[in-house]
């Protein structure tokens, strides 16, 4: 059993590698997407030092950060180093996405539906995320889960 939840670790890790691939291979197209991210306004001054220091617009930094917070994670979750800690990273970070890109409840028709579609994919994700949080690396003891 233990051969196929390492399978199945790994399998669910090419999505978080591959997408975060993608948004760093097209760092332009990304930033244009982190537009509807509204940072708030207490964070203003320290986005304005960041900007400074990398020579780069904030959306291109949020655009790097979001390519490597899901190619990191998911190689870390692949590899089992770190795995729980990482999940919840993702977990955070697939919320995050989801609100600001998938927000069905301000829409209507098609675009509503559609968005609803990817927002309960990614809350499905993220069960399997709280699974990955709550798998145990050590042996398991010999008492049941639950009792009946």
């Amino acid at each position: 059993m233990p051969a196929l939840v390492t399978f199945g670790r790994i399998l669910f890790a090419v999505l978080f590698v591959f997408s975060g691939a993608s948004k760093l291979l097209d760092l332009s197209a990304t930033a244009q997407m982190t537009e509807k991210i509204v940072l708030p306004a207490i964070v203003a001054p320290y986005t304005a030092q960041l900007e400074t220091i990398t020579g780069m617009p904030m959306g291109q930094l949020l655009a790097i950060a979001a390519g490597g917070i899901e190619v990191v994670c998911g190689l870390m979750i692949a590899l089992n180093l770190g795995a729980r800690f990482f999940a919840i990273v993702l977990i955070l970070f697939v919320a995050a996405a989801t609100f600001y890109y998938h927000d069905f409840w301000n829409q209507t028709g098609a675009d509503a539906r559609n968005n609803l579609v990817h927002a309960l994919k990614n809350l499905s994700i993220i069960g399997a995320l709280f699974m990955i949080v709550g798998t145990s690396r050590f042996a398991k003891s010999q008492e049941p889960a639950y009792d009946v």
